[in-house]
């Protein structure tokens, strides 16, 4: 069975930083991109960055970039996501996601494979 655990969330005040980690297990995701996704009530889930396998490839939304870095350990099967400079419209339940098409962690969140449970993120102004 396939799970994507993630820790790391909290509340934090504007301008400060969180690391968020997803541990991915019940198979082995070589060859899969992972991906951080957030999603606010009344709003699609969106994603938020996204690393290939060998992890030299990167995506970041405009609204993150610059701010947020995504990494990845393949041998441990786990994904980071360090969150700087924090906004308030940052806020919003962070979801770890695996995949085996880049487009489909990029695209939007209608075609990928896995995901975690999500994990709350609160940035007080």
């Amino acid at each position: 069975q396939v799970q994507l655990v993630e820790s790391g969330g909290g509340l934090v005040q504007a301008g400060g930083s969180l690391r968020l980690s997803c541990a991915a297990s019940g198979r082995t995701f070589s060859g899969y991109v992972m991906a951080w996704f957030r999603q606010v009530p009344g709003k699609e889930r969106e994603s938020v960055a996204a690393i290939n396998w060998g992890g030299g490839i990167t995506y970041y939304a405009d609204a993150v970039k610059g701010r947020f870095t995504i990494s990845r350990n393949g041998a441990k099967n786990t994904v980071n996501l360090q969150m700087n400079s924090l906004k308030p419209e940052d806020t919003a339940v962070y979801y770890c996601a695996a995949d085996s098409v880049w487009g489909h962690v990029v695209g939007g969140p209608r075609l990928v494979d896995y995901w975690g449970n999500g994990t709350l993120v609160t940035v007080s102004s």
